[in-house]
């Protein structure tokens, strides 16, 4: 059976880091309150001017050249963002001029946090299909441009930053083993932009009220996110009759320290299995997954063979999983 097999990753982050510390003079918080919180110490904010597409298109390069190839020889790029360079076209479009990737179609994918795990889902249907040969795959964000600073309970959740992946056709026992994709959206107040849109649109008044800026009921949002993430990972692995113990390395989605150690637990996995960089960079949404994958391969934490579990929750609310044998 064909599957669809990442051969390559890469990813990248801006220059700029904002500490704690930092925050600590722009907004009533403290280091001690953020650590405590949410884990993080320190994320990337992109410059002036830098883009979406910017991060996509350095995190690319890295992949490709990882897999040695060109951007002439990927079939089709998925984009996975909410904070794309403008509305239309799509990052995925305006990343192809940038790789010359002539023949590759492009199109954004948007679910939020999750939205990595939904494109690599997109990508390994192409291939598996044997409509496509390789696949580009990628999560970026800057969402640093969403966010209001003077709100002290979401400013100190998010950087910018992005991971990308080559998929490609293997018949052997490497490759993605499934995806399991989830929504509801009776929870979509949970965590959202309102303004921007055909509901809000852009005006002095949604600038003025700030609704172009992330709003997020932050304890409702962790209470689902602890018992969604348990089931879905009990779902994927069943699916695929493993145990939590046969895991080389869970990669979750960069949110909360807090969240990732319920889940861990409750799974009865010991952390030194758990990819966990939010530290560093924070909750950057779509490409928080790629850009922990992309490190763990790097540094040899995985290797052929090790199974590696996928996992994100995020807006919409959407939550999603894959299942990898490297």
């Amino acid at each position: 059976m064909v599957k669809a097999r990442i051969i390559a990753t890469g990813s990248y982050v801006p220059e700029k880091v904002l500490t704690n510390h930092d925050l600590e003079k722009m907004v009533d918080t403290s280091d001690e309150w953020i650590t405590e919180r949410s884990g993080i110490k320190e994320r990337r904010i992109a410059a002036k001017g830098q883009t979406a597409s910017d991060l996509a298109c350095e995190a690319s390069k890295a992949a490709l050249k990882q897999a040695g190839l060109k951007g002439g020889d990927i079939d089709m790029i998925i984009v996975a963002t909410v904070s794309g360079d403008m509305p239309f076209p799509s990052t995925a479009c305006l990343l192809q001029k940038r790789l010359d990737a002539k023949k590759a179609a492009g199109f954004d994918v948007n679910a939020a946090c999750s939205g990595f795990l939904y494109a690599l889902s997109v990508g390994e249907s192409f291939i598996k299909s044997g409509a496509h040969k390789r696949v580009l795959v990628v999560g970026t964000e800057v969402l640093s441009k969403f966010v209001d600073w003077e709100d002290r309970t979401t400013c100190v959740l998010f950087g910018d930053g992005a991971g990308a992946v080559v998929l490609e056709a293997a018949t052997g026992d490497s490759g993605i083993l499934s995806t399991h994709l989830h929504s509801d959206g009776n929870l979509w107040e949970l965590l959202n932009i309102p303004g921007g849109g055909s509901k809000n649109p852009p005006s002095k008044d949604t600038v003025k009220e700030g609704l172009h800026c992330i709003k997020m009921k932050g304890n409702e949002t962790f209470k689902v996110a602890v018992r969604t993430l348990e089931a879905l990972a009990t779902e994927t692995l069943k699916h695929n009759k493993l145990k939590p113990a046969q895991l080389t390395a869970f990669i979750p989605h960069q949110a909360n320290l807090r969240i990732i150690k319920a889940t861990a637990e409750r799974l009865s996995l010991p952390m030194d299995k758990v990819v966990v960089n939010l530290d560093r960079y924070g909750n950057t949404s779509a490409a928080s997954i790629p850009i922990a994958l992309d490190e763990a391969v790097r540094t040899g934490r995985i290797r052929t063979g090790d199974y590696v579990l996928l996992e994100a929750f995020g807006g919409g609310l959407t939550w999603a999983s894959a299942l990898i044998r490297w």
